[in-house]
Parts: C-alpha cells; structure tokens; sequence
C-alpha cells in the first residue's frame, strides 16, 4: 500500500457551523453547474430516531448556505441520499424513509434548476431504492448504473440497478455477493479503459470486496474480497479524466478512524494509500467524492457524527 502523507488541502471546511440536528451522516455531494455544488445528508436526535429528515446545503463557490430540508417522511426516519445529475441535465435525489434498512422504503425526487426547487417525494417501487449509498455512473452511451443492495439480519447482497431511460425506469442486475460471505453492500463503480464495470463494496469479511461486469453492467462476476481493508463503512471511489482511479476509505479492519485516500494507476488491481485526511480517534465515515469540472477531487464525510466536512483535493499532487 506505500506510505501516506497527509494531503496539502486546497481548501477544508464544515458545510455548516451550528444546525438545527445533534447527528448527521451519510453525505452526498455533486456539482451541478461548474464550481456549484449542493450536498445533501441525514440529520436528526440520533441514526434511526424518527425525527432524521435529510438535509441539503449549497456551495456557490465561496461558502455553503444554511441547510434546509429536502426529504421528509412523518414519524419514520429517513436514511442515505444519493445527489446525482445526469447527462441530460436530470437532477435526482433519492433517500429512503423507514425504521431501518430491512424496511425502509425509497423515494425519489427530481430538479430541473439545480436543486433550488424539487419535484414532490415520490415513492418508489416495492424493493428498488435506486442508488443506496454511492452515486451512480453515467456511461458514453447514456446507460446510468446505481450500486445498490439488500439487507436482511442474515443476507446483505449488492446489485447494480440499471437505467437506459435517464433514470426513469430500472433493471437489476444479479447478486453478485462473495460466495458463501452474504455480507457486502453499497457498491460504488467505475468502468475501466476496457469497458468494464468495477464494483467496489464495503463488506461484513473486513476487507473492501470487488466484482466486476463485462456486459454494460447487466451482470457481474461473484464478488471477491481485496487486500484492501474495511471496518464494514462506507466507501467511494472516482476515476478521473485523465485515467487514475482514487478510493476514498477507512484502511482499518476495526474503526472508522483514520480516513485515507488510495489512488491506483492499473484499474483498481492494486492500490498505493497516498494521503490520510483524518488521523484522530472520533469517526470519518461514509465518504462522498466527485471529480468537478476543473479537475479536483471534492469530498464530503462524516465528522464525528456532529458535522458534514466538505474537503477539496487537487488530484494531480500524487506521483
């Protein structure tokens, strides 16, 4: 894995100083315009209390604004937004709303002005969520795939969802779990030079597990799990322009401290750990990171529990 460093910032910041919430988690982030972006979160008493709501708050450039609520559900908590803005200039926000993740429904909403007004909650078929977790790709041909999974107490399995209609109707992949290990979720993509489509999962085994697809994303290979070590937190991962895939995680099998960035030169077949963002006990978790228009890596997490931080990265820095 190498030596890492700590990465010189462009800039680092918390999205919001004091907020109406004790607990955040679960950040998304995308840039909707060049340099704007708007991030999106859970926020409520506590994980699971019924007054989390989801939350956004927009970057203009120079600052965020206040947050403000953007998904609802009375008297269930909501859980896990995923921003995203296709091709077509599609806005999407999906969350999901339940008492927990073995029974929480999806909802979706959609913006056609960059996340200043929304389209009502609607609420999506029985067992589809559309992105869980991690944002989906987008593909040259328009195809857009969303990771996605399934838990019950026993059985997580990650699926890819699959779109050829900007994101108005899905197709599922098949489970693609490290067989006889039914313990991996949230998948978070990539498509290699070659075409294919990589899936990189946090996992119950405590390593980062892999799966990949030669078919556009309608099948994948079993899942297998990397050298890559994960704490069962979330994870995301960016192929840049220019060709380099980073991953952004907790390179711990037992705690969501530190949180690091890895970046690999041959499509995630091996990686070098080039920077830790945070290096002190509390928990970093459940990154977000977006390649933006000018070529850095934004980052959104967790920061223990109290604050979304906002992190901006120029990629280029890394031999």
């Amino acid at each position: 894995m190498g030596t890492a460093r700590t990465a010189p910032n462009e800039s680092t910041m918390f999205i919001f100083d004091k907020a109406p919430f004790k607990s955040c988690h679960a950040s998304t982030l995308v840039e909707h315009e060049p340099g704007k972006l708007l991030a999106a979160w859970f926020g409520g008493d506590d994980e699971g209390a019924k007054n989390v709501q989801i939350w956004a708050s927009a970057f203009d450039g120079k600052g965020w604004s206040a947050p403000t609520v953007v998904g609802s559900e009375p008297g269930q908590p909501c859980w896990n937004p995923v921003l995203f803005k296709t091709a077509k200039g599609t806005l999407f926000l999906w969350y999901k709303a339940g008492p927990s993740p073995q029974t929480w429904t999806g909802y979706v909403r959609t913006s056609s002005d960059n996340g200043t007004t929304w389209t009502p909650p609607e609420m999506m078929p029985a067992g589809m969520w559309g992105p869980v977790r991690a944002k989906p790709i987008q593909r040259s041909n328009g195809t857009i795939l969303a990771g996605t999974s399934v838990e019950s107490h026993r059985n997580w399995t990650p699926y890819v969802d699959r779109s050829t209609d900007d994101g108005k109707t899905w197709r599922r992949s098949n489970g693609f779990p490290v067989p006889g290990k039914f313990k991996e979720i949230q998948p978070t993509l990539f498509e290699t030079r070659e075409g294919r489509i990589v899936a990189l999962m946090r996992s119950n085994t405590r390593k980062i597990c892999r799966s990949e697809s030669v078919d556009g994303g309608e099948t994948f290979t079993p899942a297998s799990e990397t050298d890559l070590p994960n704490p069962s937190a979330g994870i995301d991962v960016v192929k840049t322009r220019k060709g380099d895939v980073f991953l952004i995680y907790n390179p711990t099998s037992i705690a969501r401290t530190p949180i690091s960035l890895a970046r690999s030169t041959d499509d995630g077949r091996t990686w070098k750990k080039v920077a830790d963002l945070e290096t002190e006990l509390g928990e970093f978790s459940y990154p977000a990171m977006i390649e933006t228009a000018a070529g850095s890596l934004d980052i959104a997490y967790t920061w223990k529990r109290s604050h979304i931080k906002h992190m901006r990265i120029d990629p280029g820095q890394y031999p």
